[in-house]
């Protein structure tokens, strides 16, 4: 349940941008009709009715997850309050200005505060957000847990000037196609490759345990 309420509001995003991408003219009406108070002017133009549209449907599915998780007393992470914040935010303005320049920005800026926390609580805390957060299902050198967290930084940063690159240098179409798979896919495979990093670090130990397990016996 937990993954489901976690993928649907991009899932939402990109159903929505799609359907109404391909009504725009049932989209600009819809949007005047029923969005046009949340709107300056009043009237939502076919060009940005798609992506207003699919950021209303973004905003009430992210209030709505918290709302579910809150109801079910699941535990919400603080990325999912800042991701939450930040779509308000810039969720807003591209409603109201009905511009979608902002809601382009959201991903990276989220990006980047996440790769920001990682950082400074490194650097000035001497704390590594990582370790605190899977650190009780992982023993880890602390070498392995420093680099770690320099590539989640990396990461990060990285993902945010790519997002801007997409956003800004191909349709909005294709920013959104990139959005739902070019992004979750290149986060798989990062996560993947860190898996594998892992794992050479973390077998050593579960054979030490294992044979000492076996002495013991």
């Amino acid at each position: 349940m937990k993954l489901l309420l976690d993928f649907l509001p991009i899932i939402l995003f990109f159903g929505t941008f799609r359907y109404a991408d391909g009504h725009k003219e049932w989209a600009a009406a819809f949007a005047t009709d029923h969005l046009g108070f949340l709107v300056s002017g009043g009237v939502v133009g076919m060009g940005e009715a798609p992506v207003l549209l699919a950021t209303v449907v973004v905003m009430v599915a992210t209030l709505a997850q918290v709302a579910v998780m809150l109801a079910t007393r699941m535990k919400i992470h603080v990325m999912l309050w800042v991701s939450l914040g930040l779509v308000i935010v810039f969720g807003g303005a591209t409603i109201w200005f009905h511009n979608e320049t902002f809601i382009k920005w959201k991903p990276s800026a989220l990006y980047w505060l996440m790769g920001s926390a990682l950082w400074i609580s490194q650097a000035f805390l001497r704390k590594n957000l990582l370790q605190a957060v899977i650190g009780a299902e992982l023993v880890l050198p602390a070498r392995v847990w420093r680099n770690l967290n320099i590539a989640w930084i990396a990461f990060f940063a990285v993902m945010g000037l790519l997002n801007l690159y997409v956003a800004f240098n191909y349709s909005t179409s294709t920013w959104a196609d990139f959005k739902v798979f070019g992004a979750t896919g290149l986060m798989l495979v990062f996560t993947v490759a860190q898996g594998i990093y892992l794992s050479r670090h973390i077998e050593p130990e579960v054979a030490d345990s294992k044979t000492s397990g076996q002495t013991r016996s």
